[in-house]
């Protein structure tokens, strides 16, 4: 087989439908799209209107919010860590903390911290200073022997 052999299997390939070629095309003079009103003219696109019927995104209800100052969180499990140490990726003795799972490739990127949960079993006695952590997590690290550093947080009363 050449390079110049080489073709698309028939009817992969369809020729685009040239409109407003001559009357005897087939898709001249209106070009397919009727005639007159807004929709036959250029420019024209009505996002959400549904022929005078009340639109979709006026039927149904508005609900909640995004919250703007919302933090994002890298989840880790137990488990992934475990294996993290298991394959010397990661120091058991040292703390762990995001910038460590970083070099170790547990995680791609730092978001706006970590948050550990339970998934799996741990076995290493390790420290971890993360933005959270699940309560089940935490019972693991701590049977484990090791320790949860979580930051303080502020009360509402204050």
């Amino acid at each position: 087989m050449k390079l110049n052999d080489l073709r698309e299997k028939p009817g992969a390939v369809k020729a685009r439908k040239r409109v407003g070629r001559g009357i005897g095309s087939g898709t001249g003079k209106t070009g397919g799209r009727g005639v007159k009103g807004q929709k036959s003219r250029s420019g024209v696109a009505i996002n959400g209107f549904e022929g005078g019927q009340m639109p979709i995104y006026r039927r149904l209800p508005k609900r909640g919010f995004t919250n703007i100052f919302a933090k994002e969180f890298n989840t880790v499990s137990v488990e992934r860590v475990q294996t993290a140490i298991d394959a010397g990726k990661l120091d058991a003795s040292a703390v762990v903390t995001v910038e460590a799972l970083v070099a170790a490739g547990v995680i791609r990127r730092a978001k706006d911290g970590v948050r550990l949960l339970s998934n799996g079993e741990i076995t290493a006695k390790v420290t971890f200073d993360v933005a959270g952590a699940s309560k089940a997590a935490i019972e693991k690290v701590e049977k484990a022997g090791g320790s949860v550093k979580l930051p303080e947080v502020a009360s509402a009363a204050e």
